[in-house]
């Protein structure tokens, strides 16, 4: 005899668990005289999980409204004075996902940022976006951050928060590590990349938070700086003092990088800015690569993401917290 597994989840189970705790946690509320909410969200997780836009879905199917009523209903009622009240909603949504099974204390987790496109130039919605590196065809990005734990190999989301130009890496930081001491889960280390290499946030973990964290760390300078530290053939950690006096523990380990077009390999330098651990620098290095599963969660994200072309903050940034809050379903 077959054994049938009492967790076993089938597509409509998943559905319905999704639409509860939407209903549940979300304000959205866009009933009108054919238009429900029930409608209206189960239009959008359609939208998200075939990766397809709201009006190929409403043309799809045929007991819902056309595609621009559904569009106008949340455009009036996901607005960008609202953000941090949408961002709030979703984040006690994520916490409904938290497995009851896993622990609050000695995890690993990360924070990072992820950036979508943006391609206007209108300076209304310029104000909701950010400026980084080019990249796309576009220097100016729809920005999250998140803050994710690794448990059993398994990638999941904690806490998210909209980024708007104003917001310093310091200040999501601290958004985020707050929601996580409402979590009441305690890290055994924090990873963080190197757009959080800053004397404000070494200061911030090392005296305030107090809380063990490993931060990639920029090489910069030709012959001095991090660059001076970059010697030798073996790993190795030290002391370190930045140009603003702020002193800290780095590793620093020699790796080799195979060149494109030869076979030969280079010799390459990565650091880490190291607090509150007393692991070697190799050590340091093999656990910081753990954080690179934060990438394939973020290419999961892209694989339940509704299209939209919207120029509503509002509404891009709800389909990316829908997409992370299916991921973690």
């Amino acid at each position: 005899m077959e054994m049938i597994l009492k967790n076993r989840l089938n597509a409509e189970d998943v559905r319905k668990v999704s639409e509860a705790l939407l209903k549940k946690h979300l304000s959205l509320a866009v009933d009108g005289y054919k238009l429900t909410t029930e409608m209206a969200l189960n239009v959008l997780m359609k939208a998200a999980i075939e990766k397809r836009s709201i009006e190929a879905v409403c043309a799809d199917l045929d007991e819902v409204v056309d595609s621009n009523t559904l569009r106008e209903a949340l455009n009036r009622e996901l607005t960008v004075t609202d953000l941090r009240q949408h961002e709030a909603q979703f984040n006690d949504a994520l916490a409904d996902c938290i497995p009851a099974a896993m622990p609050r204390g000695g995890l690993e987790m990360a924070v990072d940022f992820h950036d979508e496109p943006f391609y206007g130039k209108s300076a209304q919605l310029r104000a909701y976006t950010v400026r980084g590196e080019a990249r796309d065809g576009t220097t100016h990005f729809w920005r999250i951050a998140t803050l994710y734990v690794i448990w059993r190999e398994v990638r999941l989301t904690l806490a998210l928060t909209y980024v708007l130009p104003e917001d310093t890496p310091l200040l999501v930081l601290q958004r985020l590590l707050e929601r996580r001491a409402a979590l009441g889960v305690v890290p055994k280390v924090l990873y963080l990349d190197k757009g959080f290499a800053s004397s404000a946030i070494i200061t911030y973990l090392q005296d305030d938070a107090k809380l063990p964290a490993i931060i990639a760390c920029p090489i910069r300078g030709k012959s001095g700086g991090t660059r001076a530290l970059c010697r030798g053939r073996k790993a190795y950690r030290t002391r370190y003092t930045f140009t603003d006096g702020t002193t800290t523990e780095v590793a620093v380990v020699p790796t080799l990088k195979r060149q494109r077009k030869s076979s030969q390999f280079k010799r390459t330098w990565l650091v880490f800015i190291v607090i509150h651990l007393d692991w070697s620098a190799k050590k340091v290095q093999q656990r910081y690569r753990r954080r690179f599963g934060i990438e394939a969660s973020y290419r999961q994200l892209g694989q339940v993401r509704a299209h939209t072309n919207s120029r509503n903050p509002a509404l891009r940034f709800f389909f990316l917290a829908l997409a992370l809050l299916l991921i973690d379903l």
